[in-house]
C-alpha cells in the first residue's frame, strides 16, 4: 500500500476528484494549506498598503491506494494539475505498512476498497 500526498492549486481539485470518482477511487482526504517552494513569494496590495506574501494557499490531497493504482492516481492528479507553471505543486508517494477499518477490525488492503451500495448510509 502507498499514501499519496498530493499538494495542489485549489482550481485543479475539482476535476481531480471528478475523475478519481469514476476511476473507483472515492476515498480522500483534503486539507487546506499554505506553503512555499519555487514560486516565492508574490506581492499583492491590500488596501492600500503593498505586502509580500510567502506562502500560498494549496489543498493536500490525500489517499492510500494498493500498489497497483499509484499510477492511475498519480496520472488524475498529473492530468489535471500540470500547467507547466510555476506552482503547479508536488506528490509524494510514501509506503504505508498497514490500515485498519475501525468498524469492523479488517485490517490490510481490503479496508482500501470501496463501500458496497448496500452499506452506504441513507
Amino acid at each position: 500500500m502507498k499514501k499519496i500526498e498530493a499538494f495542489i492549486r485549489h482550481e485543479s481539485f475539482e476535476p481531480i476528484r471528478t475523475e478519481l470518482l469514476d476511476k473507483g477511487f472515492p476515498s480522500l482526504s483534503i486539507t487546506e494549506v499554505k506553503g512555499s517552494g519555487r514560486q516565492k513569494g508574490v506581492v499583492e496590495t491590500y488596501r492600500g498598503s503593498t505586502l509580500e506574501v510567502n506562502v500560498r494557499p494549496k489543498l493536500k490531497i490525500e489517499c492510500v491506494v494498493s500498489d497497483d493504482d499509484v499510477k492511475t492516481v498519480v496520472d488524475s492528479i498529473l492530468t489535471h494539475a500540470q500547467t507547466g507553471e510555476v506552482g503547479d505543486g508536488k506528490i509524494f508517494i510514501l509506503p504505508v505498512e498497514d490500515a485498519v477499518r475501525i468498524r469492523t477490525g479488517e485490517s490490510g488492503e481490503e479496508v482500501l476498497q470501496a463501500h458496497e451500495e448496500s452499506e452506504m448510509p441513507e
